[in-house]
Parts: C-alpha cells; sequence; structure tokens
C-alpha cells in the first residue's frame, strides 16, 4: 500500500497524484492510500477527504461507468471544467470571457446508448461498469429523464429477441414525443422471422420506432424533434444534443452570436438542422452535412415549416472537401464539427473575411486549436458559452463568438 497526495484533475476526470499515478473518484488536495498497479492506485481509500467532496446522490456511481464526477460539489465540477478550457486556450497563448456555464438539470439526458447481452437467464442491459466491459444493470438513474428510462427494459427484450450469445449490441435511445426511438447495432443478421418477431415486440414495447442495423423494423409514430419552427424526423440513431436544455443553450447562444444583421449564412456540419431551421426564420440558409439522410431530414423539416426563409443543402466532407473561401460569401457561419475538430474547414474559414462565425465545440482542445488559427487571420475570439449537458462526466462543451477585425 502506497500514499498519495492527489494534485489534479485529468480530462477524465481521475485524480493525478506524483508519478503520474492515476487515481479515480478523487479530487485535488486528497491524501488517498491503495496498491500501486502499474500508474494506477487500486483498492483505494481516502484518508483526507476534499471539502468539495459530497454523498453521490446515485447509489451505482461506484460501480456504474455512465458518471465520473457525481463524488464533488456542483460548483467544484463547473470551475473545473471552466479551467479546462482557460488552460486549453492558454496553451494556443489565447484567453476570451468565458460566461458562467450553463448546466443541465439531472434525470435530463434525453438520448443514451445502452449496452445489452443475452444471458443464460435472460438479458441485461445498462453501462458499462467503470473501466470494464462488463455490463452493470441500473434500475434507476440520476441522468436519465424519466421517460427514457423504459428503454433499458426494452434493450433487454430486444437482446433476448436478437442478440448473439457471443457478442454484445449497442443500444441507442431516443426519447421523442411520441415515445421512445430505439437503434440497435451489433444483434444478428436481420431474416424475415427475426424482423417479424422484433415488430411485434417494438409493438408490445410500445416504441415510437425500432431500427436494426440501420433498417427501420417497425414505426407505430413518427418520433420526430422540433428545431424552432421545423419538425424533424432524423435517421434512426442520428446525432442529437443530449439534452433539450443543453440544446437551447447552445442555440441561445449561436442566435446571439449571430445577431440581427445580414440576411443569409451557412451551417457547416449542420446536422439534421438544430441551428439551420431555427436560424431560418430570420435569414436564408446553406446547410451542409457528410450524412445525406441527415440533410434529406432537414430539407423535409424546412418544406413543412412555415414562415421560414429559403434553406438548401449540400452533403460533403468537409474534412476532405472543406468549402474553399472564395465560397464562402455569407453574413456569417456557424460550425459545430465533431470531436477531431475542423482543421481544414477552419483554414478556409480563416481566409474568408466572413464576418461572424458561431463556433460550437464538444472538445477544448480541438477548438483552442482552431480558435488559434481564427486569431492568427486577424479573427477576435469575444466570448466562450460553457455548456454543460454531460452532467457529472468529464464531458465539455461551448459555444464562442468569433468576428472579423
Amino acid at each position: 500500500m502506497t500514499e498519495h497526495v492527489i494534485e489534479r484533475l485529468g480530462l477524465h476526470g481521475d485524480g493525478i497524484a506524483a508519478g503520474p499515478v492515476y487515481v479515480p473518484l478523487t479530487l485535488p488536495g486528497e491524501v488517498v492510500r491503495g496498491e500501486l498497479q502499474g500508474n494506477r492506485l487500486g483498492a483505494v481509500r481516502v484518508l483526507t477527504p476534499s471539502g468539495d467532496r459530497v454523498a453521490p446522490p446515485c447509489r451505482h456511481f461506484k460501480t456504474c461507468g455512465g458518471c465520473q464526477l457525481q463524488h464533488a460539489r456542483d460548483g467544484f465540477v463547473a470551475d473545473w471544467k471552466t479551467g479546462v478550457v482557460r488552460q486549453a486556450l492558454a496553451a494556443q497563448g489565447l484567453e476570451a470571457e468565458m460566461r458562467p456555464i450553463l448546466t443541465s438539470p439531472a434525470r435530463s439526458r434525453r438520448r443514451a446508448t445502452l449496452s445489452a447481452r443475452r444471458t443464460k437467464k435472460g438479458a441485461l442491459a445498462g453501462f458499462h461498469r467503470r473501466a470494464s466491459d462488463v455490463i452493470c444493470a441500473i434500475d434507476d438513474c440520476h441522468l436519465l429523464h424519466p421517460d427514457l428510462m423504459p428503454a433499458l427494459a426494452a434493450a433487454e427484450a430486444l437482446a433476448r429477441a436478437g442478440a448473439s450469445r457471443k457478442g454484445e449490441m449497442s443500444v441507442t435511445a431516443t426519447l421523442a414525443d411520441a415515445g421512445l426511438d430505439i437503434a440497435v447495432t451489433g444483434g444478428k443478421p436481420l431474416d424475415g422471422p427475426l424482423q417479424s418477431l422484433l415488430a411485434q415486440e417494438a409493438e408490445r414495447l410500445g416504441l415510437a420506432r425500432l431500427a436494426w442495423d440501420g433498417e427501420t423494423v417497425a414505426m407505430r409514430a413518427r418520433p420526430e424533434h422540433r428545431f424552432g419552427p421545423g419538425a424533424v424526423l432524423p435517421p434512426p440513431g442520428a446525432f442529437l444534443q443530449a439534452t433539450r436544455e443543453g440544446e437551447a443553450a447552445l442555440l441561445s447562444a449561436v442566435r446571439e452570436a449571430v445577431g440581427a444583421t445580414g440576411t443569409a449564412g451557412v451551417d457547416l456540419f449542420a446536422g439534421c438542422g438544430t441551428f439551420t431551421l431555427p436560424l431560418a426564420e430570420q435569414f436564408t440558409m446553406h446547410a451542409l452535412e457528410f450524412e445525406a439522410g441527415m440533410l434529406a431530414a432537414l430539407d423535409q423539416g424546412w418544406r413543412r415549416a412555415e414562415r421560414v426563409k429559403r434553406v438548401t443543402t449540400e452533403a460533403r466532407d468537409l474534412f476532405r472537401n472543406p468549402v474553399m473561401a472564395e465560397d464562402l460569401t455569407y453574413d456569417f457561419a456557424v460550425i459545430d464539427p465533431p470531436r477531431a475538430g475542423a482543421e481544414a474547414q477552419v483554414g478556409e474559414l480563416a481566409r474568408s473575411g466572413v464576418p461572424v462565425i458561431a463556433f460550437v465545440s464538444c472538445n477544448p482542445v480541438t477548438f483552442a486549436r482552431d480558435a488559434a488559427r481564427l486569431v492568427a487571420a486577424g479573427y477576435a475570439l469575444d466570448w466562450v458559452q460553457l455548456v454543460d449537458q454531460f452532467r457529472w462526466s468529464s464531458h465539455i462543451e461551448l459555444a464562442a463568438r468569433f468576428s472579423a477585425t
């Protein structure tokens, strides 16, 4: 057994002592003892707890890997996440106005990816245990919206019907106004008998839609989502902001960044229209996204909407084929790339001189890298708004405004 003092938290929420030694579920300043296994400490006992330590609200916290930071008070988590963004910017020689973080409430997640598998006695569904591929069954969750909780029983039923005994299924469950929208991957190949069985299960479970490896096998009701004036039916398993509150916070920040001037904007990595359709109430919009199915959903939502400006769409791989600077003749640009950032597209934005850029990011490190590229080209980083819709996790999202100087 060795004794250590936790110096800081790492990017994944683990405590880090000198060495470095990684110690999960600890906080800066704590004195801990445990069994050193490589560079990780196991069988951890906290000898001197931090004043920021609280009792985790969920009884599954110590085993379930869905949360990393329930043992810390909310104010500490907010300050830590803000500090992560500040540090990422500082590493690129940048600083900016940091607005207070907006945190989604407990039990507000409307989308989650569950793991499920058949067992000798039936089936098991839940999240993976911490640092393990073993599934942790949960009968209560402080993350998921109460109306999403039935997805756990649905995942078990679908595993009994269509999981291989040797493999694990991934079950993406999304809460729509019409009910649960379930997309499964990793199950048995879809043949006629399985399709019939799954359709019966979807009816029995009351699912709005059930998709199996991308193919819709049952749809009792259209699991639509409203983005501004448009009702959109996303493809099965398509990306959606994790909470309604988080989506509203990001949209509010984008609206503020864009302002009221100009007539036309471009939405890069537009998805199903989270930002495009609300902005189309005021501006003509051009939306670009790699996934054609998501763009088709966006387009159909626009065509059914009332009192909106024109929206055009373009399927395009913005990593390999970014929009060139000379084609970015818009009053503003919205960009919401995946975790890898958008190095190639940001390079073209930097050369374009587009007056305003509303930048949404889920990775402070790649955001800071891309921000440095824009600032070097003459843009000002006006402010950064942190949005925490993955409560009690190490995940950080933000929106920022850049203006041409």
